[in-house]
């Protein structure tokens, strides 16, 4: 018997390519997903950066110097002796750098707690240049009391420097003034406007 191929052959090859196509597109699909994620990931988890180099600092005219934050309180509060800017520059300048903290950040916030005033006392017992509490001084072993320039300066850098570290730059700078318990952002505000005063007085 004589056996005889009739109808058409499966196109197996075909299938078997259209299949390997479709693999190789999903494959190129999955690659791009994962890429993305990563990438996303990276994006998410660099960490913010808030404080601005020194050298960075300096070509923006930020105050960086003792010298420069002399300048700076010559304009913001003209009562201050010559002396007591040059002692106020240089303990801001040590403690800012020894916490990670940018000059201007701290000026900043020293005029809008005191007005650059070494002896303001507030109704609720803060002191000093930062407006620091005695009891929170007590544990860190200072030198001298709340209202000595250094040790003010050092206690609030330390406060500020741990309250960013915990809730992140703008929270952390509320909490200065008003603890874990943020009502609002009127602190915040009045301290990045003085900032920015500050950057314009080492400016000019």
């Amino acid at each position: 018997m004589t056996l005889q191929l009739t109808g058409r052959p499966q196109p197996i090859e075909a299938h078997e390519s259209a299949e390997s196509g479709r693999s190789r597109t999903m494959r190129t699909r999955r690659a791009l997903v994962l890429a993305l994620v990563a990438l996303s990931i990276g994006l998410l988890s660099a960490p913010a950066r808030h404080v601005a180099p020194a050298g960075a600092a300096a070509a923006q005219g930020l105050p960086t110097t003792a010298e420069q934050i002399d300048d700076v309180l010559r304009v913001a509060n003209p009562g201050l002796a010559s002396h007591e800017r040059q002692r106020i520059g240089a303990a801001l300048v040590r403690s800012a750098d020894r916490y990670g903290l940018a000059p201007d950040l701290v000026l900043a916030v020293i005029l809008v707690e005191s007005d650059a005033r070494p002896e303001a006392h507030s109704p609720k017992g803060a002191l000093g240049l930062m407006q620091v509490m005695p009891h929170m001084m007590r544990p860190m072993g200072l030198a001298g009391n709340a209202m000595t320039v250094e040790s003010n300066i050092e206690a609030g850098c330390f406060i500020l420097a741990d309250n960013i570290r915990r809730w992140g730059f703008e929270r952390g700078i509320s909490a200065y003034f008003w603890g874990t318990r943020v009502r609002d952002g009127r602190y915040l505000a009045k301290v990045l406007a003085a900032r920015d005063r500050v950057r314009e007085l080492a400016a000019s």
